[in-house]
């Protein structure tokens, strides 16, 4: 089973715009409504591979009520908390070369005996043989570490964890011992170099984002599946490096492009699919997800084209590191 936890859920609103314009009157097209935060749009894609997932994580107030309304009907399994504080709502702003603005809320504050109970659901979710995708910035009242103590919570209980978070999160989920350390991460390039306090990415070779990613091996982690937007994707564990590119397709919304390549990463571990199988399936979905409006998950259909499309090297040892 596939547990998704987003901590900071959101309604999302996404509206279509010719033109942002700065310090003026902007009027939005086409405003949708729609259950928002990374870990929903990861049980969102699973759902579209026809796989099982439980998303959970927090929700309160009358958003909450329709963040829960929306996840029901996109078919999805939902465990929640409900919280005393109102669930946040994130304005999505795409312009019409496909250019992403967002606006988004801090969250809620979440009280000790909510933190208690999500602590103790994880922890009843956390057996072997599930996997447990973290994902997404943490609300108002939780620390730093939070996604450090429930890895290290979930791997002492048996389960895989998936992390897919930031900054500090990150840095902290990272400083812990191997048997406490997530087993995958998906950080994009942006969020990789701020964790190695780099600041100019434009000057970063192919060779050394492979060193920074097998650096990270070092650590415990089993698997770095670092996403590179146009450049597309690296993704480096003890068997090999697997380099692919980007699939060309018409950009309509980069929303949940990482998300779904998380997502089809999981549900590939979960169906013991061969690394080569999923990682090209992680890249069909995220360039799926770039063609599909908000936040809607792509079609299973479309998934398996674009799979067709994916060009995969593999490459082995100091293949790079030999440059």
């Amino acid at each position: 089973m596939i547990i998704t936890v987003t901590l900071n859920a959101a309604l999302d609103k996404t509206a279509f715009i010719d033109e942002m314009k700065p310090y003026a009157l902007n009027r939005l097209q086409e405003v949708k409504v729609d259950a928002g935060g990374k870990g929903i749009n990861v049980s969102a894609i699973i759902h579209s591979l026809g796989g099982r997932s439980i998303a959970t994580g927090f929700a309160g107030g009358s958003a909450g009520e329709k963040l829960l309304s929306e996840i029901s009907t996109k078919g999805l399994e939902a465990d929640f908390i409900r919280i005393e504080g109102n669930t946040r709502t994130n304005l999505k702003v795409i312009d019409h070369s496909g250019q992403l603005t967002e606006l988004n809320e801090p969250g809620p504050v979440i009280k000790p005996e909510e933190w208690s109970a999500m602590e103790q659901k994880l922890s009843d979710y956390g057996v072997a043989g599930n996997i447990v995708v973290l994902s997404g910035s943490l609300p108002t009242g939780l620390a730093d570490n939070t996604y450090q103590k429930l890895s290290a919570i979930l791997r002492r209980r048996g389960a895989e964890v998936f992390l897919d978070a930031d900054g500090k999160a990150l840095e902290l989920a990272l400083s812990a011992p191997p048997n406490e350390i997530p087993d995958s991460i998906k950080p994009n390039r942006h969020e990789l170099l701020r964790y190695f306090g780099i600041a100019d990415h434009d000057k970063i070779t192919e060779k050394k984002w492979v060193e920074l990613c097998l650096s990270l091996l070092d650590k415990g982690i089993k698997l770095v599946a670092l996403s590179m937007g146009e450049a597309g994707a690296l993704f480096v564990n003890k068997k090999g490096i697997w380099r692919s590119k980007a699939i060309p397709v018409s950009v309509r919304s980069s929303v949940g492009a990482g998300d779904s390549m998380c997502g089809a990463l999981a549900y590939g571990f979960e169906k013991r699919l061969e690394d080569e199988q999923k990682f090209a399936l992680a890249m069909a979905a995220s360039a799926a997800a770039c063609t599909t409006e908000g936040t809607k998950a792509p079609e299973r259909a479309l998934i398996a084209a674009l799979s067709t499309k994916v060009s995969i090297e593999k490459f082995y040892g100091n293949f790079f590191l030999d440059q």
